[in-house]
């Protein structure tokens, strides 16, 4: 990719983990790379952090990106679009990092045509192990959604899908981290029950996430069947699983992403 400008409207968590994908990647560099937030405490982070330039301006940042970011919450669009609107560079790309707000929504409110991506990205972005789902409005070409497919994959994963799909996508990566987190804890707090030192636990319960992931992802097996290889008959994996079962775990699950996706649809509208 060209060097270009990567404007970050909105310097929190998520914007935080795919600038410190795009620089340890190497696609691109500290001075190629601002952003704005309201907080001078955030400000001050980004600088400090990542050693980019960062101001509290939303123009200054938007008049100066070829690819902008809108990373703030869901519900400030409507704040912060008519702010920038007026003050993008000509012939820039905006990439929406937000959870509910369709290409319909964010176009309606820039009242101008725009070349816009949505992304759904999610915070192991940090750690180059995202996990992205990207679609476009009419206005973005091959070859620029091809752009913004290649810098989500310097961190992580990355798949174009229809937009209908995107609140499924919330539900299954975009929030997902968090049960996971949830689940690696409480596998923790079992082990710490057990007598385990609490770190020691923390890196068992999650190596082991890691690795079944692992497994997933290169034997191309189903799920049920990496599943069946841990559990010997009468043994101790099959006793959990039966545990597992009866107090509602995979049921739990599916309701709770479930909700979250449709939370996502009702942001939408």
């Amino acid at each position: 990719m060209d060097q270009k400008i990567i404007g970050f409207i909105g310097g929190g968590n998520m914007a935080s983990a795919i600038m410190g994908g795009l620089l340890s990647s190497g696609l691109s560099d500290k001075d190629h790379i601002i952003a704005a937030d309201k907080s001078p405490a955030a400000v001050e982070r980004l600088q400090t952090t990542f050693g980019i330039r960062a101001c509290t301006e939303n123009t200054q940042v938007s008049s100066q990106a070829d690819i902008l970011f809108l990373s703030v919450k869901p519900n400030m669009f409507a704040a912060v679009i008519p702010q920038i609107r007026k003050h993008l560079k000509p012939g820039s790309l905006i990439v929406s990092i937000a959870a509910g707000q369709s290409i319909e929504k964010i176009e309606e409110l820039f009242e101008h045509p725009i070349k816009l991506v949505r992304v759904m990205p999610n915070t192991p972005a940090l750690v180059g192990a995202s996990m992205s789902a990207l679609c476009r409005n009419d206005n973005v070409s091959e070859e620029e959604i091809a752009e913004i497919k290649t810098l989500f994959d310097s961190f992580g994963e990355s798949e174009i899908v229809s937009e209908s799909l995107m609140d499924a996508v919330v539900g299954v990566s975009g929030s997902s981290p968090a049960y996971v987190y949830m689940f690696i804890e409480a596998m923790a707090d079992a082990a710490v029950a057990d007598g385990m030192p609490r770190n020691q636990a923390y890196k068992f319960a999650a190596q082991s996430v890691l690795g079944s992931a692992k497994m997933v992802l290169e034997t191309g097996k189903h799920p049920g069947e990496l599943k069946d290889m841990v559990c010997s008959p009468a043994g101790t994996t099959i006793e959990a699983v039966a545990v597992l079962e009866q107090k509602g775990f995979r049921s739990a699950v599916i309701e709770a992403q479930r909700a979250c996706s449709r939370k996502s649809r009702e942001m939408s509208k």
